[in-house]
């Protein structure tokens, strides 16, 4: 059976940021940069750099241009063919590039070539280039038909929302037939800042100051410390809460991993560990939860990045974290192993990811997993909780390594996530947010204790 699919609607504007040219040769140039395998983050912070004086607007315009080229990509790509201009591989990356912004700028901003020709004519913004100024002028103003049926659903919805026929099938086997189209389009929807509250202060009390101040915000129902900010722009970074040290940026699904920890009455003076603490957004609200009394120890493969959690504590003046090496993890109440994942729950963020993942890739981590898994529960004493988590939607990464390290270590039991987060957010008695049904990411988590 044929199914068919519509071409996307244009993004409102004020989500858009501002284009101009420079903003614009920066965009392609990081989403060159993306294409030689330099991963986003890096490549839009280099192409800022080297556009040098950018308005706020202007930024913004490259930082969610650039994530929209890889987001969008293989639709992009579709539409090409559909108006005769092939993205083959023997096309220079440039040229690549150019096609894509050209047709972003028209499908998904409602561009016209009196708009999109002054950002990608010569003698700019790129070099090298082979493809010109009258082709891509062709893309923007010839007539562009609707889609043609594709095979199957499956397809159909794989080139809407351009992921890799491998990465469809996958997510199709994680939820209902029904649900497919809506969890695509939000790992695909653009993510706003989400913010976590820290104690005293409450989400509520946070609000009102940030509507004082002009920063439109809501709270998220079922979880006690999230704040979502509702404005495109980044003037919450501004706002005296922020200034105060009040918010820390966190996503919804990364509070409730931390919530699955413990409860507050559960947590204070205890002693949590962080196992892959990262840049130590975790550790942060487990001192929180710990308070003064408490002991977080936090530790990561990567000194880079524990060195940034390591800055981050002392500026909050979080002495109750620390970073042992190795970590005496037979002394913690509770230990959090956020496991190095595919990052498939996270694609809104880094929507590179899905063009640079490969399934023997999930399948190595799963491996790592396991392993990784397995070496953290030895070192823990009997009564101790562990918890296991991802921001992966996959099962083979999830429930699979879970279960696998049940099966064979009798001396731990799953407990029933319920226990601590709203059943809302819990199937199978882990902790499964879906991005299509919550704000934010993708997140998995199971809390296991050792008998």
């Amino acid at each position: 059976m044929t199914t068919s699919f519509a071409w996307p609607s244009p993004h409102p504007p004020e989500r858009v940021g501002r284009p101009s040219r420079k903003a614009a040769t920066a965009a392609l140039k990081a989403h060159v940069a993306v294409l030689g395998g330099e991963p986003l983050r890096r490549a839009v912070t280099e192409a800022l750099h080297e556009a040098g004086n950018l308005g706020g607007q202007e930024r913004r315009f490259v930082a969610f241009a650039t994530r929209e080229l890889s987001r969008h990509m293989r639709l992009l790509d579709f539409a090409a063919r559909q108006l005769g201009q092939a993205p083959g591989k023997s096309l220079l990356k440039e040229d690549q590039a150019l096609v894509r912004y050209a047709l972003w700028r028209r499908l998904l901003c409602g561009g016209d070539w009196a708009r999109v020709g002054p950002e990608v004519r010569l003698p700019g913004p790129l070099r090298p280039r082979s493809i010109k100024d009258v082709a891509l002028e062709r893309l923007v103003t010839e007539p562009l038909a609707a889609p043609p049926p594709q095979d199957s659903t499956e397809t159909a919805l794989a080139i809407r929302h351009s992921f890799p026929s491998w990465l469809m099938e996958r997510l199709s086997a994680e939820v209902a037939p029904t649900e497919l189209g809506a969890l695509l389009e939000s790992l695909n929807r653009e993510p706003a800042v989400q913010l976590r509250v820290r104690p005293p202060r409450t989400p509520a009390s946070v609000h009102a100051v940030l509507v004082e101040e002009g920063v439109a915000s809501h709270e998220v129902e079922g979880v006690a410390s999230a704040l979502v900010v509702d404005d495109p722009g980044l003037r919450v970074f501004e706002t005296r809460p922020m200034r105060e040290g009040a918010l820390q940026v966190q996503d919804v699904g990364s509070q409730l991993i931390v919530a699955l920890c413990g409860r507050p009455a559960e947590l204070t003076g205890r002693t949590a560990a962080d196992v892959c603490a990262g840049a130590g957004g975790k550790a942060l609200a487990l001192a929180d939860a710990v308070g003064n009394k408490g002991r977080v120890l936090a530790g990561d493969t990567s000194r880079r990045r524990l060195q940034e959690a390591r800055e981050r504590a002392r500026q909050l003046g979080l002495r109750q974290v620390s970073f042992p090496s190795p970590l005496a993890l037979e002394t913690a109440d509770v230990v959090l192993v956020d496991a190095p994942c595919s990052g498939t729950g996270s694609l809104a963020r880094e929507p590179d990811t899905k063009w640079r993942l490969t399934a023997a890739r999930v399948s190595e981590l799963a491996r790592t997993q396991r392993e990784l898994l397995e070496s953290t529960a030895e070192a823990l004493r009997p009564g101790a909780v562990l918890v296991y988590a991802t921001c992966s939607v996959l099962r083979e990464e999830n429930e699979g390594v879970v279960e696998d390290f049940l099966a064979r270590h009798a001396e731990f039991h799953r407990e029933d996530a319920s226990g601590w987060v709203e059943p809302r957010f819990v199937r199978g008695g882990d902790l499964r947010v879906w991005p299509h049904h919550s704000e934010g990411g993708g997140f998995y988590a199971a809390r296991l204790r050792r008998r």
